[in-house]
């Protein structure tokens, strides 16, 4: 038995994180929150009045290429690139780190390290796309001469190319990378940390880390079962919703850390990728640091959460919505071997 654990797992079980972060990345990003100017309260009111609540999602039902998808194409292929990167390379970097922790549960400080590692990976990779992403979505807030008219995201790399440059791909990033850092750090580390302490100290249910795999759990459960397992509907409804609550729970205290590290990084982000030269051909801004300085003197540390609980409703859900469908792709995948 011990020989059988032992023996390689083949190229599936090393590309499997990559995928399955990919893939929960854009099934939320399909599920598309839709916001715009004003307060969270106005903004909710004006989508209601003129939508109704179809609204506020926005499915996925063709592939999103015309002008009309406002960016959509551009955020699934972030997602496809993006967050394979930074959700395959923290489990691996977070496993290497447990193996050389005897197997204990990592502290908060060492996953925290990790993703801030992961969101730094993935940023180089999802630079392009976000770029992209970011100029389609401000195209409608820019005078009609100043607009660039993207197709989609396609489009928008291809003309990025032609008329800046292949480095022109990667402005901003310097910004992105350390926007991401932040963001992951926050997302990751609490996502594990909330479900650990959901599980272990509130005993809200099995649920597993992105550390785990449901072998993981399965022995946990085993070795410890629960009371109601000798009832047969109980065994299933108790552990099932307890479970449940531990995975929103835990993802829900995910999108706010997530959005409270990131917000004042992706303010300077933004202001860098949207910035245009003036009629003599200069910048407002000379880099990050220029924007982030001239921010501080301007309104003061509060200025970079400025729109937080806006920010915080177009974050948090996507993250909530990644930690859920991974959840469930694990489970799906389990259930067919793989």
């Amino acid at each position: 038995m011990g020989e059988e654990n032992q023996k390689p797992k083949g190229a599936w079980h090393t590309v499997k994180p990559f995928v399955n972060g990919g893939t929960a990345g854009m099934m939320a990003t399909c599920v598309r929150i839709q916001l715009g100017e004003g307060s969270a309260v106005q903004v909710t009111k004006t989508m209601l009045k003129n939508e109704g609540v179809r609204a506020f999602y926005k499915f996925l039902i063709t592939f999103a290429v015309s002008s009309d998808s406002k960016g959509l194409s551009a955020g699934l292929l972030r997602q496809a690139t993006y967050t394979t990167a930074r959700l395959g390379s923290f489990r691996i970097l977070t496993s290497k780190a447990t193996a050389a922790n005897d197997g204990k549960p990592l502290p908060l400080y060492q996953k925290a390290l990790c993703g801030l590692t992961a969101g730094a990976i993935g940023a180089c990779f999802g630079s392009p796309a976000d770029l992209a992403l970011i100029r389609m979505q401000a195209d409608s807030t820019l005078p009609a001469a100043q607009r660039r008219n993207y197709k989609n995201a396609f489009d928008a790399l291809y003309r990025i190319v032609a008329e800046e440059g292949v480095l022109a791909l990667w402005k901003g990033a310097g910004p992105t990378v350390v926007r991401a850092m932040a963001l992951n750090m926050g997302m990751l580390a609490s996502y594990d940390q909330s479900v650990e302490f959901f599980r272990d100290n509130l005993h809200f249910g099995e649920a597993t880390t992105i550390l785990e795999s449901f072998d993981a759990k399965e022995e946990r459960w085993q070795l410890n079962p629960e009371p109601w397992d000798d009832y047969t509907e109980l065994a299933f409804i108790g552990p099932l919703f307890l479970e449940t609550l531990t995975i929103k729970g835990a993802s829900t205290v995910s999108g706010f850390v997530a959005a409270a590290c990131s917000l004042p990084f992706d303010f300077v982000k933004t202001q860098i990728q949207k910035m245009q030269p003036d009629a003599e051909g200069k910048f407002p801004y000379a880099g990050s640091l220029d924007c982030a300085m001239k921010t501080l003197k301007a309104g003061g540390p509060l200025r970079f959460y400025t729109g937080f609980p806006v920010y915080c409703v177009r974050i948090a859900p996507h993250v909530m919505l990644t930690w859920i469908f991974l959840n469930q792709i694990q489970k799906v995948e389990k259930g067919l071997g793989l």
